[in-house]
């Protein structure tokens, strides 16, 4: 990844282009880094949450994350690599900033 990066984004497809399974992963590993909110519901992290892309479910991981808590990116980064699953830089340089 390069430093200038803000985001990266696991995709639901193998490196061969096969789609990963189960269907329901990238929702399965968001729960991982997911907590209760001040509403007592389980809410997504705003550093990884699940995405589509081109049809295909994937999981956005914010580069931040290294810095807050290195253990769970280095997590994320493992099950990408662990399960052969395609990586690519996401688009956080593109959007537009708020404020």
């Amino acid at each position: 990844m390069s430093s200038s990066t803000d985001e990266f984004l696991i995709r639901g497809v193998t490196l061969e282009g096969m789609p990963f399974r189960p269907s329901d992963w990238a929702e399965r590993l968001c729960g991982v880094m997911s907590a209760f909110g001040s509403d007592g519901r389980m809410q997504y992290s705003p550093y990884v949450y699940p995405v589509r892309s081109e049809g295909v479910k994937c999981v956005v991981v914010d580069a931040r994350l290294k810095e807050i808590e290195p253990m769970a990116y280095n997590f994320l980064l493992h099950f990408a690599r662990d399960n052969e699953l395609q990586v690519r830089h996401g688009r956080a340089e593109e959007r537009p900033q708020a404020g």
